[in-house]
């Protein structure tokens, strides 16, 4: 058996009540993160409108299938979309740290919208959101995902189609030789480029959301008979070998089915880059340690991993001044700026792009590829940061970031976020339902009830509208 096949078996056969129940409530936490995110990015962010109108103009509006946090109706395409693409607008979504992607984002929206076409229960569909993060992350881990992106490629899109369509082909029962057809259709399908990051582009949401209608795409084909590629990850041409220079594809294999990569994929605290949280948090440390003012730090410098350099710290000019969210996501500086200055980095520390004291400290923030930092990569995104005060150092490593496994938030926590979030759209009360709906997802007998209850009151107050 090859590893498409492998991968197949496992989702084919994947069944909830063989899971442990740690790892099916980590699931259903991680899908009420996800949730939260796109509920705030269907009112906030900036580049819905746009993507509602042009799914709009594409007949991708006229179904019924839901899109949280808006009162519409759309194709079962254009939910898996559109929930995929809000669901990373707003880059707090959840992340697996030795794949180097956002694993939640491809793979919910395509079972949740299988779910809805196939009239799928709640359980089957958890159980297919879990075999869609093991097949992302897993073929993130056989790349590796650090010379994926340095070919300039981005996982979270590459790899989440593949995992987008075995949570899809998981939702309509497809055996494993369905699903691995459905895998090789996803192969003619996977895409996503770094290359975003030159101007700040919307591209980086959208890529991640045409990974979720892929994969349901793919499954949806495979399911009526369409015949995929075999080999799909493996193969002469498969996807490793044309997408890595020297994939390994055994490590997508160590432990499948004993141990879950779900278990090892983190939340997100802040909405931003997830290889700035570390620093982040050392960031807030050091204010909380020593009350420095903005005006009193001479210098700062973030220690990253080299990963996290080609993200969030060069070219240092362009880190040093965003001009948009999307630039103040992947800007080192912005995001330590804030912590320092204002002590906190939130959905809201958007607004403060142009504040004068942020830009004067960005303008003292210098990211560097630290050794100490790069040694804990990939098992942790760890950071450091070192203040220059009145002629005296003033350091905090953290090696774990908040949100991790290691430090996994509560439920109360993820509640705690999803509320801040969801309630400004939904209202306090039925965010409230929303959220017990879908921490109760397994024992739905379908899905489209949770989804209902994502329809705020007030369409007229989306983006878009």
């Amino acid at each position: 058996m090859g590893l498409t096949a492998d991968l197949s078996r496992f989702t084919a056969t994947i069944r909830l009540e063989s899971l442990t129940p740690a790892v099916t409530a980590r699931a259903r936490m991680l899908t009420l993160d996800l949730v939260g995110n796109i509920v705030r990015a269907r009112h906030d962010a900036e580049s819905t409108p746009a993507l509602i109108a042009a799914c709009r103009a594409l007949g991708l509006a006229a179904g019924n299938a839901g899109v949280f946090g808006d009162s519409a109706r759309y194709t079962p395409a254009g939910a898996a979309l559109l929930n995929g693409a809000l669901g990373h607008s707003l880059d707090f979504d959840d992340t697996h740290a030795a794949g180097s992607l956002h694993p939640g984002a491809p793979v919910i929206p395509a079972a949740l919208a299988a779910a809805e076409m196939a009239g799928a229960s709640g359980a089957e569909t958890l159980a297919a959101i879990i075999a869609g993060y093991e097949v992302t992350c897993r073929i993130a881990l056989a790349l590796p995902a650090g010379a994926h992106y340095d070919r300039g490629f981005h996982p979270s899109a590459t790899c989440g189609a593949f995992g987008a369509a075995a949570a899809a082909s998981r939702v309509f029962g497809l055996d494993a030789e369905g699903v691995a057809s459905a895998l090789g259709i996803a192969l003619s399908q996977s895409a996503g480029s770094l290359q975003f990051l030159a101007n700040g582009a919307w591209t980086k949401r959208f890529q991640v959301g045409w990974a979720a209608m892929a994969g349901l795409a793919a499954a949806t084909l495979a399911r009526e008979g369409f015949k995929g590629a075999s080999e799909a990850l493996e193969g002469k041409h498969g996807f490793l070998a044309a997408y890595a220079p020297a994939p390994d594809p055994a490590r997508a294999l160590v432990a499948l089915g004993e141990e879950f990569e779900l278990m090892r994929t983190a939340v997100k605290p802040y909405p931003s880059c997830r290889y700035g949280h570390a620093g982040i948090d050392a960031a807030l440390a050091l204010r909380a340690k020593h009350g420095f003012k903005a005006a009193e730090i001479d210098a700062v410098t973030l220690g990253l991993p080299r990963a996290g350099m080609l993200l969030i710290g060069a070219p240092l000019a362009q880190k040093r001044d965003p001009r948009n969210v999307v630039d103040g996501q992947f800007s080192g500086p912005f995001v330590i700026a804030c912590a320092l200055a204002r002590g906190a980095m939130g959905w809201d520390s958007y607004r403060l792009l142009d504040d004068p004291e942020i830009r004067a400290l960005m303008a003292r923030v210098t990211p560097v590829e630290d050794p100490g930092i790069e040694a804990e990569f990939p098992r942790f995104m760890a950071g450091r940061v070192t203040l220059a005060v009145g002629g005296k150092d003033y350091a905090e490593t953290v090696i774990i970031a908040s949100g991790e496994p290691e430090t996994f938030p509560s439920e109360a926590d993820v509640r705690a976020k999803f509320a801040g979030l969801a309630d400004a759209v939904l209202g306090v009360e039925r965010a409230a339902r929303l959220a017990d709906a879908v921490l109760a997802i397994d024992r739905a007998g379908e899905v489209s009830g949770l989804m209902r209850l994502a329809s705020p009151l007030m369409s007229a107050r989306l983006a878009g509208d």
